[in-house]
């Protein structure tokens, strides 16, 4: 699947290296790959943001998130930071670029190679996302070498704003020097989902609506905005998590086979079934806005003080979409996430068909489930016989729990997958234009609606599983929920 790895000197640059998600995510990430060797030889690193920081205290910054517990580890963070450098400047001044390309001809300079590759890592707001595009072509594009730049979500909030930053970034990145990182496609599971479907011929022969009665797509976080509202009130969780993550899974879940593991081929087929897909109705919709916890000891949404007043915004939203095609006509795929919730969890559970003329009358449905975070699982929920000398039956399962049976191998964080693509130049885990068009096609009516509207979510207490209605919800689309207590496994 790799198009174009990397040969050469490389500089990677991190834009907007100051801030949250490059010292939580990106740089902990470049310093997995790193220290497993996975770095083109003599690769540099370039942090670049508004704040003023020395080198100290930029190194003393971006180790907080690296985890270091043997002495051999801690050695290697001392030589990774020897790599990572940090230029402050404003992201609308063209001097603070041209110092900027300075500092990275500086670092290229110490390499004896002819080829000078760059990839710039966009942790940034939107907002500035053309400004330092135009910047950086301007100012920082290599003419001796292949650049890539890598955008963070969100790609917009509606699919003309998605659009207008598309028409701006055209004409200065094309589309295979651009990397829109969806992080989710970088997870181990989310990556096993092709395998899963297309390398077992016992899924290949069911997956389809004749087995399958619905798909439900879940993703549910125990904490709240935890003082973070006003940006997240911004885009509410339908932007934030649906519209791109659970999304990306619907669309390898429900595509064809590809014609071949190459990134177009993989990306066509994922065009392909979202464009099957109808807008979002408000029917089949519902939303939720967590409220204090019921011991008191958790606040609600409305009373984080950077949350506007009296705000609508969704903290917990499930939506029902259709594809129509051959394949899924007819099965509802319920996308289920929220804020606040119960648990910490993301998982696809596909619930198969009843059996037609099943003698054992109280025996549930199959249900596929995988388990894409925490504790990163397989199985299959079947009805076995309860061990003993009567007939009764009880739900079991057929398992594949990673850290049992892959005990000795280590999960790479979704970050260093998707960077490592990137050095490959493979855009199988990286959304196409496209791609990124048909998705917010399926959503852009809703959310206009929510926003218009302002239509006022149901209530739900801080810790519960969600809104009251949400059991309702699901049942209406065919989900049935096993009237046998069934209790998963202590792993």
């Amino acid at each position: 699947m790799t198009d174009s790895k990397l040969s050469g000197t490389t500089t990677i640059i991190v834009l907007g290296a100051s801030g949250d998600l490059a010292k939580k995510k990106t740089y902990p990430a470049l310093f997995g790959l790193y220290r497993n060797g996975f770095f083109p030889e003599g690769t540099r690193i370039i942090g670049y943001a508004r704040t003023k920081l020395d080198q100290s205290k930029f190194h003393e910054r971006i180790s907080g998130y690296m985890k270091t517990p043997t002495d051999d580890i801690k050695n290697q963070l001392s030589e990774f930071l020897k790599q990572c450098t940090y230029v402050f400047g404003q992201y609308d001044k063209d001097e603070d670029y041209q110092k900027l390309n300075k500092a990275v001809e500086e670092v290229e300079r110490c390499d004896k190679h002819q080829e000078k590759n760059r990839i710039f890592y966009m942790a940034l707001p939107p907002s500035v996302f053309i400004p330092v595009a135009k910047g950086l072509k301007k100012y920082v594009y290599s003419a001796k070498g292949i650049n890539r730049l890598i955008v963070e979500k969100p790609f917009g909030m509606d699919l003309d704003s998605s659009r207008e930053l598309g028409k701006a970034l055209a004409p200065l990145w094309k589309e295979e020097e651009t990397y829109r990182i969806d992080h989710y496609l970088g997870k181990e599971m989310v990556k096993n989902l092709l395998i899963i479907r297309f390398a077992n011929v016992v899924f290949g022969a069911i997956w389809n609506r004749q087995s399958i009665a619905n798909v439900q797509i879940t993703f549910k976080e125990k904490i709240g905005t935890e003082g973070r509202g006003g940006y997240f009130d911004e885009f509410g969780i339908i932007r934030d998590v649906m519209q791109n993550h659970l999304l990306q899974i619907l669309s390898i879940v429900g595509m064809e086979r590809p014609v071949s593991l190459s990134s177009e081929d993989i990306r066509d087929e994922k065009v392909r079934v979202l464009r099957c897909i109808p807008p979002v109705k408000l029917e089949d919709t519902l939303l939720g806005q967590y409220t204090k916890s019921e011991d008191g000891e958790k606040p609600g949404y409305l009373e984080d003080s950077t949350v506007p007043d009296g705000s609508t915004c969704p903290t917990f939203a499930a939506c029902t979409l259709w594809i129509n095609n051959e394949r899924w006509e007819g099965v509802p795929f319920i996308l289920k996430c929220g804020k606040a919730l119960n648990e910490q969890k993301a998982e696809i559970r596909v619930q198969f068909q009843d059996l037609p003329g099943n003698v054992f009358k109280d025996s549930p449905r199959n249900e596929l489930v995988i388990r894409v975070q925490p504790n990163e699982a397989v199985y299959m929920k079947m009805t076995s016989k309860l061990p003993g000398l009567s007939m009764d039956t009880v739900i079991s399962e057929l398992d594949l729990t990673y850290n049992r049976r892959f005990s000795d191998f280590k999960i790479p964080d979704a970050y260093e997958a998707l960077i490592l693509d990137v050095l490959k130049g493979d855009h199988s885990n990286f959304v196409r234009d496209d791609e990124l068009d048909a998705a917010w096609k399926i959503f852009t009516p809703i959310l206009h609606k929510i926003d218009h509207d302002k239509i006022v979510p149901q209530p739900y207490a801080y810790g519960s599983r969600g809104p009251a209605s949400i059991e309702e919800f699901t049942s209406k689309y065919g989900f049935k929920r096993s009237t046998q207590e069934y209790n998963w496994p202590e792993r």
